[in-house]
Protein backbone atom coordinates (compact mmCIF):
# COMPACT_ATOMS: atom_id res chain seq x y z
CA UNK A 1 0.00 0.00 0.00
CA UNK A 2 1.17 3.57 -0.61
CA UNK A 3 2.83 5.22 2.35
CA UNK A 4 1.24 8.58 3.25
CA UNK A 5 3.26 9.00 6.44
CA UNK A 6 5.38 11.72 4.84
CA UNK A 7 2.31 13.97 5.17
CA UNK A 8 1.02 14.96 8.58
CA UNK A 9 -2.60 14.43 7.55
CA UNK A 10 -4.60 13.20 4.58
CA UNK A 11 -5.74 16.80 4.10
CA UNK A 12 -2.12 17.92 3.72
CA UNK A 13 -1.65 15.32 0.98
CA UNK A 14 -4.87 16.37 -0.72
CA UNK A 15 -3.85 20.05 -0.59
CA UNK A 16 -0.50 19.19 -2.18
CA UNK A 17 -2.31 17.13 -4.81
CA UNK A 18 -4.64 20.01 -5.60
CA UNK A 19 -1.70 22.38 -6.06
CA UNK A 20 -0.02 19.88 -8.36
CA UNK A 21 -3.21 19.39 -10.41
CA UNK A 22 -3.48 23.12 -11.01
CA UNK A 23 0.24 23.33 -11.84
CA UNK A 24 -0.24 20.62 -14.46
CA UNK A 25 -3.00 22.69 -16.02
CA UNK A 26 -6.33 21.49 -14.64
CA UNK A 27 -8.83 24.18 -13.72
CA UNK A 28 -11.11 22.07 -11.49
CA UNK A 29 -10.24 19.54 -8.78
CA UNK A 30 -12.13 17.51 -6.22
CA UNK A 31 -12.20 14.15 -4.45
CA UNK A 32 -15.06 11.76 -3.79
CA UNK A 33 -15.66 8.18 -2.74
CA UNK A 34 -17.13 5.50 -5.00
CA UNK A 35 -20.78 5.74 -3.93
CA UNK A 36 -23.22 6.73 -6.72
CA UNK A 37 -26.34 4.69 -5.90
CA UNK A 38 -28.99 7.28 -6.85
CA UNK A 39 -27.32 7.93 -10.19
CA UNK A 40 -27.12 4.20 -10.84
CA UNK A 41 -30.91 4.00 -10.51
CA UNK A 42 -31.36 6.93 -12.88
CA UNK A 43 -29.13 5.29 -15.49
CA UNK A 44 -30.85 1.93 -15.16
CA UNK A 45 -34.25 3.52 -15.75
CA UNK A 46 -32.92 5.60 -18.69
CA UNK A 47 -31.58 2.48 -20.40
CA UNK A 48 -34.78 0.53 -19.73
CA UNK A 49 -36.74 3.26 -21.52
CA UNK A 50 -34.44 3.00 -24.55
CA UNK A 51 -33.40 6.64 -24.41
CA UNK A 52 -29.81 5.74 -25.31
CA UNK A 53 -30.91 4.98 -28.87
CA UNK A 54 -28.34 2.92 -30.76
CA UNK A 55 -25.55 3.61 -28.27
CA UNK A 56 -25.31 -0.03 -27.23
CA UNK A 57 -22.04 0.67 -25.42
CA UNK A 58 -24.04 2.57 -22.80
CA UNK A 59 -25.69 -0.69 -21.76
CA UNK A 60 -22.51 -2.78 -21.81
CA UNK A 61 -20.61 -3.30 -18.56
CA UNK A 62 -23.58 -1.82 -16.72
CA UNK A 63 -22.56 -3.35 -13.40
CA UNK A 64 -19.19 -1.58 -13.63
CA UNK A 65 -20.65 1.73 -14.78
CA UNK A 66 -22.87 1.95 -11.71
CA UNK A 67 -20.15 0.80 -9.27
CA UNK A 68 -16.73 2.44 -9.68
CA UNK A 69 -15.25 -0.01 -7.18
CA UNK A 70 -16.22 -2.88 -9.48
CA UNK A 71 -14.64 -1.19 -12.49
CA UNK A 72 -11.29 -0.91 -10.72
CA UNK A 73 -11.17 -3.26 -7.72
CA UNK A 74 -9.38 -1.73 -4.78
CA UNK A 75 -10.43 1.83 -5.62
CA UNK A 76 -11.02 3.88 -2.49
CA UNK A 77 -11.28 7.41 -3.88
CA UNK A 78 -11.84 9.12 -7.22
CA UNK A 79 -9.97 12.32 -8.03
CA UNK A 80 -12.12 14.30 -10.46
CA UNK A 81 -10.59 17.06 -12.55
CA UNK A 82 -11.84 19.55 -15.09
CA UNK A 83 -10.28 21.63 -17.85
CA UNK A 84 -11.93 24.78 -19.22
CA UNK A 85 -12.52 25.19 -22.94
CA UNK A 86 -14.85 28.21 -22.85
CA UNK A 87 -15.24 30.44 -25.90
CA UNK A 88 -17.06 33.63 -26.89
CA UNK A 89 -20.81 32.90 -26.76
CA UNK A 90 -21.63 35.89 -28.98
CA UNK A 91 -19.50 34.39 -31.76
CA UNK A 92 -21.38 31.09 -31.36
CA UNK A 93 -24.77 32.79 -31.65
CA UNK A 94 -23.56 34.70 -34.74
CA UNK A 95 -22.45 31.40 -36.24
CA UNK A 96 -25.85 29.81 -35.62
CA UNK A 97 -27.66 32.77 -37.20
CA UNK A 98 -25.70 32.53 -40.47
CA UNK A 99 -27.40 29.62 -42.23
CA UNK A 100 -24.66 29.22 -44.87
CA UNK A 101 -21.96 28.73 -42.24
CA UNK A 102 -21.43 25.43 -40.49
CA UNK A 103 -21.89 25.15 -36.73
CA UNK A 104 -19.55 22.78 -34.91
CA UNK A 105 -19.92 22.21 -31.18
CA UNK A 106 -17.42 24.40 -29.37
CA UNK A 107 -15.62 21.44 -27.77
CA UNK A 108 -14.73 20.04 -31.20
CA UNK A 109 -13.28 23.16 -32.85
CA UNK A 110 -9.72 22.30 -31.82
CA UNK A 111 -7.83 19.12 -31.06
CA UNK A 112 -9.50 16.19 -29.33
CA UNK A 113 -9.26 16.76 -25.59
CA UNK A 114 -8.97 13.10 -24.62
CA UNK A 115 -5.23 12.69 -25.17
CA UNK A 116 -4.33 15.98 -23.50
CA UNK A 117 -6.45 15.18 -20.44
CA UNK A 118 -5.12 11.61 -20.19
CA UNK A 119 -1.51 12.78 -20.36
CA UNK A 120 -2.08 15.36 -17.64
CA UNK A 121 -3.89 12.88 -15.42
CA UNK A 122 -1.05 10.40 -15.84
CA UNK A 123 1.40 13.12 -14.81
CA UNK A 124 -0.71 13.67 -11.71
CA UNK A 125 -0.69 9.94 -10.98
CA UNK A 126 3.09 9.78 -11.50
CA UNK A 127 3.59 12.69 -9.12
CA UNK A 128 1.44 10.97 -6.51
CA UNK A 129 3.31 7.69 -6.91
CA UNK A 130 6.57 9.60 -6.57
CA UNK A 131 5.37 11.01 -3.26
CA UNK A 132 3.89 7.80 -1.84
CA UNK A 133 5.50 4.87 -3.60
CA UNK A 134 3.73 2.24 -5.75
CA UNK A 135 0.14 3.31 -6.31
CA UNK A 136 -2.88 1.38 -7.54
CA UNK A 137 -4.59 3.67 -10.01
CA UNK A 138 -6.39 4.04 -13.35
CA UNK A 139 -6.82 7.13 -15.50
CA UNK A 140 -10.09 7.72 -17.37
CA UNK A 141 -11.17 10.39 -19.85
CA UNK A 142 -14.47 9.30 -21.36
CA UNK A 143 -12.74 6.00 -22.06
CA UNK A 144 -14.55 3.43 -19.90
CA UNK A 145 -17.93 2.83 -18.26
CA UNK A 146 -17.66 5.75 -15.82
CA UNK A 147 -20.48 8.04 -14.67
CA UNK A 148 -18.15 11.01 -14.75
CA UNK A 149 -20.71 13.75 -14.13
CA UNK A 150 -22.05 11.98 -11.03
CA UNK A 151 -18.54 11.55 -9.66
CA UNK A 152 -17.64 15.15 -10.52
CA UNK A 153 -20.78 16.44 -8.76
CA UNK A 154 -19.98 14.34 -5.70
CA UNK A 155 -16.44 15.74 -5.77
CA UNK A 156 -17.83 19.27 -5.68
CA UNK A 157 -16.93 20.32 -9.23
CA UNK A 158 -20.49 21.34 -10.04
CA UNK A 159 -24.10 20.22 -10.11
CA UNK A 160 -25.89 18.38 -12.88
CA UNK A 161 -28.16 20.90 -14.59
CA UNK A 162 -31.60 20.26 -16.03
CA UNK A 163 -29.91 19.76 -19.43
CA UNK A 164 -27.79 16.99 -17.79
CA UNK A 165 -24.51 18.91 -18.22
CA UNK A 166 -22.34 19.75 -15.21
CA UNK A 167 -22.45 23.38 -14.05
CA UNK A 168 -19.93 25.15 -11.81
CA UNK A 169 -21.32 28.29 -10.16
CA UNK A 170 -18.00 30.06 -10.67
CA UNK A 171 -17.11 28.76 -14.13
CA UNK A 172 -20.23 27.66 -15.98
CA UNK A 173 -20.39 24.39 -17.91
CA UNK A 174 -17.70 24.74 -20.58
CA UNK A 175 -15.16 22.28 -19.17
CA UNK A 176 -13.98 18.74 -19.85
CA UNK A 177 -13.89 16.03 -17.19
CA UNK A 178 -11.40 13.31 -16.29
CA UNK A 179 -10.89 10.91 -13.41
CA UNK A 180 -8.05 9.31 -11.50
CA UNK A 181 -9.12 6.22 -9.55
CA UNK A 182 -6.75 5.57 -6.62
CA UNK A 183 -6.39 2.99 -3.84
CA UNK A 184 -5.66 5.53 -1.11
CA UNK A 185 -8.01 7.28 1.27
CA UNK A 186 -8.25 11.06 0.93
CA UNK A 187 -10.64 13.52 2.58
CA UNK A 188 -13.63 13.84 0.28
CA UNK A 189 -15.18 17.11 -0.82
CA UNK A 190 -18.83 17.93 -0.14
CA UNK A 191 -21.06 17.32 -3.17
CA UNK A 192 -22.11 20.36 -5.15
CA UNK A 193 -25.64 21.58 -4.53
CA UNK A 194 -28.00 22.41 -7.40
CA UNK A 195 -28.73 26.02 -8.32
CA UNK A 196 -30.93 25.83 -11.43
CA UNK A 197 -33.92 27.00 -9.43
CA UNK A 198 -37.03 27.45 -11.57
CA UNK A 199 -35.05 28.18 -14.75
CA UNK A 200 -36.01 26.04 -17.76
CA UNK A 201 -34.26 27.97 -20.53
CA UNK A 202 -32.28 24.91 -21.61
CA UNK A 203 -35.48 22.89 -21.97
CA UNK A 204 -37.28 25.62 -23.89
CA UNK A 205 -34.48 26.28 -26.36
CA UNK A 206 -33.68 22.67 -27.33
CA UNK A 207 -34.32 22.60 -31.11
CA UNK A 208 -35.59 19.01 -31.11
CA UNK A 209 -37.16 18.98 -27.64
CA UNK A 210 -34.70 16.32 -26.54
CA UNK A 211 -34.84 17.47 -22.89
CA UNK A 212 -38.23 15.94 -22.22
CA UNK A 213 -38.26 16.99 -18.54
CA UNK A 214 -35.73 18.39 -16.05
CA UNK A 215 -32.75 16.02 -15.92
CA UNK A 216 -34.39 13.78 -18.54
CA UNK A 217 -32.62 13.67 -21.92
CA UNK A 218 -33.88 11.48 -24.74
CA UNK A 219 -30.72 10.95 -26.76
CA UNK A 220 -32.74 9.75 -29.74
CA UNK A 221 -33.94 13.34 -30.24
CA UNK A 222 -30.66 15.08 -29.38
CA UNK A 223 -28.78 16.81 -32.20
CA UNK A 224 -25.44 15.74 -30.73
CA UNK A 225 -26.57 12.12 -30.93
CA UNK A 226 -28.13 12.51 -34.37
CA UNK A 227 -25.08 14.16 -35.93
CA UNK A 228 -22.32 12.18 -34.18
CA UNK A 229 -23.50 8.82 -32.88
CA UNK A 230 -26.45 7.93 -35.08
CA UNK A 231 -25.76 5.89 -38.19
CA UNK A 232 -28.06 5.78 -41.17
CA UNK A 233 -30.65 8.33 -42.20
CA UNK A 234 -31.68 11.16 -39.91
CA UNK A 235 -35.44 11.08 -39.39
CA UNK A 236 -37.12 13.82 -41.42
CA UNK A 237 -38.95 15.10 -38.35
CA UNK A 238 -35.62 16.38 -36.98
CA UNK A 239 -33.90 17.66 -40.12
CA UNK A 240 -35.28 21.18 -40.21
CA UNK A 241 -34.63 21.67 -36.49
CA UNK A 242 -30.98 20.71 -36.94
CA UNK A 243 -30.42 23.99 -38.78
CA UNK A 244 -26.74 24.45 -39.62
CA UNK A 245 -25.45 22.25 -36.78
CA UNK A 246 -23.23 19.67 -38.48
CA UNK A 247 -21.42 18.23 -35.44
CA UNK A 248 -23.02 18.46 -32.06
CA UNK A 249 -25.13 21.19 -30.48
CA UNK A 250 -24.50 23.78 -27.75
CA UNK A 251 -27.83 25.59 -27.47
CA UNK A 252 -28.64 24.38 -23.95
CA UNK A 253 -25.25 25.59 -22.72
CA UNK A 254 -25.27 28.84 -24.67
CA UNK A 255 -28.59 29.84 -23.10
CA UNK A 256 -27.64 28.85 -19.55
CA UNK A 257 -27.39 31.95 -17.30
CA UNK A 258 -24.54 30.38 -15.34
CA UNK A 259 -22.31 30.51 -18.39
CA UNK A 260 -21.93 34.24 -18.04
CA UNK A 261 -19.32 33.15 -15.47
CA UNK A 262 -17.63 30.70 -17.85
CA UNK A 263 -13.86 30.94 -17.99
CA UNK A 264 -12.38 31.75 -21.41
CA UNK A 265 -9.66 29.32 -22.41
CA UNK A 266 -6.62 29.83 -24.61
CA UNK A 267 -5.31 26.30 -24.28
CA UNK A 268 -3.25 25.89 -27.50
CA UNK A 269 -4.75 22.45 -28.21
CA UNK A 270 -8.25 23.91 -28.13
CA UNK A 271 -7.63 26.73 -30.61
CA UNK A 272 -9.79 26.57 -33.72
CA UNK A 273 -8.50 24.37 -36.54
CA UNK A 274 -9.45 24.41 -40.22
CA UNK A 275 -11.30 27.71 -39.76
CA UNK A 276 -14.24 25.70 -38.42
CA UNK A 277 -15.77 28.69 -36.66
CA UNK A 278 -16.04 30.56 -39.97
CA UNK A 279 -16.23 27.91 -42.71
CA UNK A 280 -19.24 27.69 -45.01
CA UNK A 281 -21.25 24.53 -45.49
CA UNK A 282 -20.30 24.44 -49.15
CA UNK A 283 -16.58 24.53 -48.33
CA UNK A 284 -16.80 21.66 -45.89
CA UNK A 285 -19.07 19.56 -48.10
CA UNK A 286 -16.35 19.53 -50.76
CA UNK A 287 -13.83 17.74 -48.55
CA UNK A 288 -12.92 14.39 -50.07
CA UNK A 289 -12.55 11.46 -47.72
CA UNK A 290 -8.75 11.79 -47.84
CA UNK A 291 -8.99 15.49 -47.05
CA UNK A 292 -11.48 14.82 -44.26
CA UNK A 293 -9.14 12.28 -42.68
CA UNK A 294 -6.15 14.59 -43.01
CA UNK A 295 -7.91 17.65 -41.61
CA UNK A 296 -9.56 15.80 -38.73
CA UNK A 297 -6.45 13.99 -37.53
CA UNK A 298 -6.39 14.46 -33.76
CA UNK A 299 -9.92 15.90 -33.81
CA UNK A 300 -13.13 14.68 -32.18
CA UNK A 301 -14.82 15.17 -35.55
CA UNK A 302 -13.16 11.98 -36.79
CA UNK A 303 -15.80 10.13 -34.75
CA UNK A 304 -18.55 10.97 -37.24
CA UNK A 305 -16.67 9.63 -40.25
CA UNK A 306 -16.74 11.14 -43.74
CA UNK A 307 -20.12 9.68 -44.71
CA UNK A 308 -21.98 11.11 -41.72
CA UNK A 309 -20.05 14.38 -42.07
CA UNK A 310 -21.46 14.84 -45.59
CA UNK A 311 -24.90 13.56 -44.53
CA UNK A 312 -25.03 16.21 -41.81
CA UNK A 313 -23.86 18.99 -44.10
CA UNK A 314 -26.44 17.98 -46.72
CA UNK A 315 -29.17 18.46 -44.10
CA UNK A 316 -27.72 21.85 -43.14
CA UNK A 317 -27.53 22.88 -46.81
CA UNK A 318 -31.24 22.06 -47.07
CA UNK A 319 -31.88 24.45 -44.19
CA UNK A 320 -29.66 27.24 -45.58
CA UNK A 321 -30.96 30.29 -47.37
CA UNK A 322 -31.34 29.52 -51.05
CA UNK A 323 -28.37 30.82 -53.02
CA UNK A 324 -26.50 29.96 -56.19
CA UNK A 325 -23.63 28.55 -54.14
CA UNK A 326 -25.86 26.35 -51.99
CA UNK A 327 -27.78 25.01 -54.98
CA UNK A 328 -24.59 24.36 -56.97
CA UNK A 329 -23.11 22.42 -54.05
CA UNK A 330 -26.21 20.28 -53.69
CA UNK A 331 -26.62 19.70 -57.42
CA UNK A 332 -23.03 18.52 -57.65
CA UNK A 333 -23.97 15.62 -55.36
CA UNK A 334 -27.51 14.73 -56.45
CA UNK A 335 -26.12 11.56 -58.04
CA UNK A 336 -23.61 10.89 -55.28
CA UNK A 337 -22.59 7.21 -55.23
CA UNK A 338 -23.18 7.06 -51.47
CA UNK A 339 -26.85 6.19 -51.00
CA UNK A 340 -27.07 7.80 -47.56
CA UNK A 341 -25.53 11.08 -48.68
CA UNK A 342 -27.63 11.13 -51.86
CA UNK A 343 -30.86 10.66 -49.90
CA UNK A 344 -30.15 13.72 -47.76
CA UNK A 345 -28.98 15.78 -50.74
CA UNK A 346 -32.22 15.07 -52.60
CA UNK A 347 -34.20 16.00 -49.50
CA UNK A 348 -32.27 19.28 -49.30
CA UNK A 349 -32.90 20.05 -52.98
CA UNK A 350 -36.57 19.34 -52.40
CA UNK A 351 -36.62 21.88 -49.59
CA UNK A 352 -35.23 24.57 -51.85
CA UNK A 353 -37.64 23.64 -54.64
CA UNK A 354 -40.58 24.04 -52.26
CA UNK A 355 -39.42 27.51 -51.26
CA UNK A 356 -39.17 28.56 -54.90
CA UNK A 357 -42.85 27.79 -55.59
Amino acid sequence: MPDISTYATGQDLKDALRIQAHAIGFTHFGVTDVSIESDATHLTDWLAEGRHGTMAWMARNHEKRIAPGALVPGTVCVISVGLDYGRDPDAAWDNLRDSERAYVARYALGRDYHKLMRNRLQKLADWLAGELGPLGHRVFVDSAPVLERALARNAGLGWIGKHTCLIDAEGGSWFFLGELFVDIALPVDPPATAHCGTCVRCIDICPTQAIIAPWQLDARRCISYLTIEHEGAIAEEFREAIGNRIFGCDDCQLICPWNKFAQRSDEPDFRVRNNLDQATLSELFQWSEDEFLARTEGSAIRRSGHQRWRRNIAVALGNAETSADVLATLNSAKEDPDVLVREHVLWALGRHAQRAR
